[in-house]
């Protein structure tokens, strides 16, 4: 028996919001760090405050970037899997799943570097933002199909107490037992045992392991709240795809649930601090509050009220958000700005590297451009 066609209208809020933060990740951070460099002027510097991550412990809006998109991923499950809970679910949904999560761990592993190095030295399993977000596809995508809606807010609460308490009450050599510091987190100690050499960073001199000295993201225990995160956004897609809410009524309910898993994040922090290269569960509370409060208002502007006009070239990021991850991660397009404008270095001085940098975010956009007018959409 074949599953019904459910399927509910596309949101092209979600669509354009994805597109604003691809932007913001491929075409506009790198400019305004090129920008900064050029004018070395500081109200430049206080600017940059908000395209920089959290030096630890606190929040920047840099740090909502990959959040946002593991939310986004989240929001899309149940528009695309809700038709196979009602009824036995095939086969092929699984290898459709497995075939998503291995491809975002390779394509994962091409930005670090790892594959397209060619360098066994580099070589590191789990590293990346595409990484984390198939591990946090996974988990969501089969409590999901397995379980109702209770027992998956059961179960992101319960994820969240399991790795609070695993950050406060286990301890070994030195780490752990409540300790948030960079060099002394049970999460740390975590992914220098489970890793090892295959660690970010990490390599071998004379048998022993080194690890980067600086490099504190984790990922094996951060696993947990990288669930938590992206299920946050299966909840929002269980509100925006239901028929029994009004659309003003979806938009109320994703602005008062961001004001209150904002807040409880915050003073949860207090005691559990909010630190993003951790993925504490503080952190996971704060980001997923402002994914909600974002995701009502492009909800409110673009599905509830119309305003459409003005977000195609957010669409053109959006449709297509892992094909402008990977170009901005694996290729770089500067050589084609400097073939054509070299002749204006001598004129522009420090803001020649500035429209070097606009001009490869700008073929980027083009490559992309093209692929949405030809309606070729690359899916995972």
């Amino acid at each position: 028996m074949k599953p019904q066609n459910t399927a509910a209208p596309r949101l092209e809020s979600l669509d354009a919001l994805r597109g604003f933060d691809l932007f913001c990740l491929v075409g506009l951070e790198e400019v305004i760090h090129a920008l900064n460099h050029a004018t070395d002027a500081p109200w430049m510097d206080k600017l940059m405050w908000a395209f920089t991550h959290a030096e630890w412990e606190g929040f920047s809006p840099w740090d909502l970037v990959m959040p946002l998109f593991m939310f986004m991923a989240g929001v899309t499950i149940p528009f695309a899997f809700s038709r196979y809970k009602q009824t036995s679910i095939p086969s092929g949904i699984y290898r459709r799943i497995a075939k998503r999560v291995v491809l975002l761990w390779i394509f994962g592993m091409m930005c670090q570097g790892n594959l397209l190095g060619l360098n066994p030295d580099r070589f590191y399993l789990y590293s990346n933002t595409l990484q984390a977000i198939a591990a946090g596809y996974l988990i969501a995508v089969l409590l999901f199909l397995h379980t109702r809606f209770k027992a998956q807010v059961a179960v992101a609460v319960g994820l969240l107490a399991i790795y609070w308490c695993g950050m406060e009450f286990i301890g070994c050599n030195g780490y752990g037992n409540g300790i948030y510091t960079p060099e002394g987190n049970f999460a740390e100690w975590l992914d220098r045992i489970c890793l090892g050499r295959f660690r970010d960073g990490a390599w071998t001199d004379n048998g022993t392991v080194v690890f980067a000295p600086g490099y504190h993201y984790t990922w094996i225990w951060s696993t947990l709240t990288f669930g938590v995160t992206t299920l946050t956004g299966v909840f929002a897609g269980h509100l925006l795809k239901s028929k029994d809410i009004t659309p003003l009524r979806k938009f109320h309910l994703l602005m008062a649930g961001g004001a209150v898993m904002t807040a409880l994040g915050w003073i949860w922090g207090l005691e559990h601090p909010v630190i993003k290269r951790l993925w504490t569960g503080s952190m996971v509370l704060v980001s997923s509050g402002y994914c909600w409060l974002l995701m009502g208002i492009f909800y409110y502007l673009i599905d509830c009220r119309g305003y459409r006009k003005h977000i195609g070239w957010l669409k053109v990021y959006g449709m297509n958000s892992i094909v402008a991850y990977m170009l901005a991660c694996c290729i770089r397009f500067h050589c084609i700005g400097q073939s054509l404008f070299y002749g204006l270095a001598p004129y522009l001085g420090d803001y020649y590297p500035v429209l070097i940098t606009v001009s490869n975010a700008a073929v980027i956009y083009l490559i992309l451009a093209v692929m949405y007018k030809n309606r070729i959409f690359l899916k995972v």
